[in-house]
């Protein structure tokens, strides 16, 4: 019985689900059987997932292979992100991209290298031309690294289409092993209105799941009365790994119709940062479980298909009605959750308390505050929907509700800094105050004249903190003096307390060398001899490091090589 029911209630998702993309054109990034610890377009912070991350057997330097014919487009390093990214474009109008590389083949390696010396710079960003770095299906492009942002060793690999949009890569016949139902470890209801309830509450209310012998989850006896939305936590795991990923698609049924569907084939990185609005953001923030909402509310996303009444449930008194939400992942494996609602309104106790202050934001609208020095400025559409703001301001320090209310995009906090002494201002920056300690998180902060401004999409507590402490620098490998004949690497640790590191510059006998950094977690700054910059005896290394507020500190050592 289940099988017909999940027949008919799939037919359409399978008629819809016919794959354009080719199937024969592009081969694997890796000579290693395909083991995933991310999938594409899981939930993240701040961002969808937009590619796959690859095992890579706990190790870095395994070859990374061009998926097809191409050409190098693009070439980007940084200590955060994607490390050491590599994209090539395919005769076929897709880009694939391959990140958090160790280190690229030797032609790519040399040419980086060589710009990386004319710029002095180690942060590097490219686009040679159509013929300067062709490279052949098959051929070894880079080695698998844990560089930028990257938790540990894997490859980041990604396809996108020729407007940069990324797509799920298993679309193009990237096979990986899956015979795991979806789980579901949680189902939440959210009376959407003053007028709606649920089990007597105008609370969001966690309902019982039940594991039934098939794998789905039955929910039972749920009173609810008005416009209901649900949401879910739910994860996928593939063959041959323990890690909790993401799912590929999502889709409910009232009564048999289908009214909703969230659909992770695709999306664009312009709308990413909607995903803050997907999620339940406040239970995030508080518990670090990401529920996603099973109905739209002032969300552009893409992802959204078949949406009737934005997925909204209105439930009437005395009806009935059986709500089904189908969970699967990229090779049909389905799990399926059967919640039987009742309408009732009977014995209403829990009425939702808004709190409400002075300061009432609307979504639409631009918002200025201002109290004493300080002033925030909300531009229109800051905020997904209206809400009562906390906003007090004591001394240098200002609250400015709680991170519980997702953003759309940037605001101001502006500081006026005209009190200070002129020998104060210059190590002065705005800073977020975060834990039960309230320590001292960097925001960018840019000073014109007497004003200092952060700009950041997150709420919370702010204040001015001052950064007087210098950078630390520290040889690791070598001491001052020291013969280094036979020594490969050169590496320093470079640190900062206060502010955090802005930028370092290192040369030898007054020559830039390329010192790299290749995970921001990671303090070590590593110089290569190979680079062929050394050839004198004696040599003098001088290392600058300098913090965002502009205190710095300068490192001399003398070492001699043949």
């Amino acid at each position: 019985m289940r099988f017909i029911l999940a027949f008919v209630l799939v037919f359409p998702f399978l008629i819809n689900a016919q794959n354009q993309y080719p199937q024969d054109y592009f081969g694997n990034p890796l000579d290693i059987p395909l083991i995933l610890s991310g999938t594409f377009a899981e939930l993240r912070s701040n961002h969808f997932h937009s590619g796959l991350d690859i095992k890579t057997q706990q190790r870095v330097g395994l070859n990374v292979k061009a998926i097809a014919d191409g050409y190098v487009s693009r070439i980007k390093i940084s200590a955060y992100g994607y490390g050491k990214a590599l994209y090539i474009t395919h005769p076929n109008g897709y880009t694939s991209v391959y990140a958090h590389l160790q280190k690229f083949a030797p032609e790519i390696e040399t040419y980086v290298k060589k710009h990386q010396y004319k710029k002095e710079s180690y942060e590097i960003e490219m686009f040679p031309g159509a013929e300067t770095l062709l490279v052949k299906k098959g051929s070894l492009v880079a080695y698998s690294g844990n560089s930028g942002g990257s938790g540990g060793p894997h490859l980041h690999f990604e396809i996108r289409d020729n407007a940069q949009r990324p797509i799920n890569p298993m679309l193009f016949g990237i096979d990986i092993a899956d015979s795991t139902m979806p789980f579901v470890k949680s189902i939440y209801a959210y009376p959407l209105d003053e007028n709606s309830f649920v089990n007597n509450s105008n609370y969001k209310q966690k309902l019982r799941l039940i594991p039934i012998e098939s794998g789905d989850y039955v929910v039972k006896n749920v009173n609810a009365i008005g416009n209901i939305g649900f949401g879910i936590e739910t994860n996928d795991r593939q063959n041959l790994a323990a890690n909790s990923n993401g799912v590929y698609n999502i889709q409910t049924f009232v009564n048999g119709n289908k009214n909703f569907e969230l659909d992770f084939k695709r999306f664009s990185f312009s709308e990413t940062k909607h995903i803050n609005q997907l999620i339940d953001y406040e239970h995030y923030v508080t518990k670090k479980e990401r529920i996603q909402k099973l109905y739209k509310k002032n969300n552009p996303l893409s992802i959204f298909k078949s949406v009737i009444n934005d997925g909204v449930i209105k439930i009437e008194d005395s009806t009935y009605l059986v709500y089904k939400i189908r969970v699967a992942d990229f090779k049909n494996n389905e799990t399926w959750v059967t919640l039987n609602l009742k309408g009732s309104k009977n014995n209403i106790t829990t009425p939702i308390q808004t709190k409400t202050t002075p300061y009432f934001i609307k979504a639409d609208q631009a918002v200025n505050l201002k109290e004493g020095k300080i002033s925030v400025d909300f531009y229109q559409d800051t905020f997904y929907e209206d809400f009562y703001l906390d906003f007090e301001v004591n001394s240098d320090t200002l609250k400015l509700h709680e991170d519980v209310i997702a953003a759309k995009k940037n605001f101001n906090i502006t500081y006026d800094i005209s009190n200070y002494k002129e020998a104060d201002k210059s190590k002065l920056y705005i800073a977020r105050l975060l834990g039960y300690n309230k320590f001292p998180s960097y925001t960018y902060t840019q000073r014109r004249g007497n004003i200092l401004t952060a700009s950041t999409k997150t709420l919370g507590t702010f204040a001015l903190a001052t950064d007087t402490i210098k950078p630390t620098i520290t040889p690791v490998n070598f001491k001052d003096g020291q013969w280094l004949s036979k020594y490969r690497y050169l590496k320093i640790k470079i640190d900062d307390e206060g502010s955090g590191i802005s930028n370092y510059r290192a040369t030898i006998n007054g020559k830039w060398i390329l010192m790299e950094r290749d995970n921001y977690k990671d303090k070590t700054i590593t110089f290569d001899f190979n680079d062929g910059i050394v050839t004198d005896t004696k040599n003098i290394l001088k290392v600058i490091v300098t913090d965002n507020v502009g205190n710095n500190s300068t490192f001399e050592a003398l070492f001699y090589r043949k």
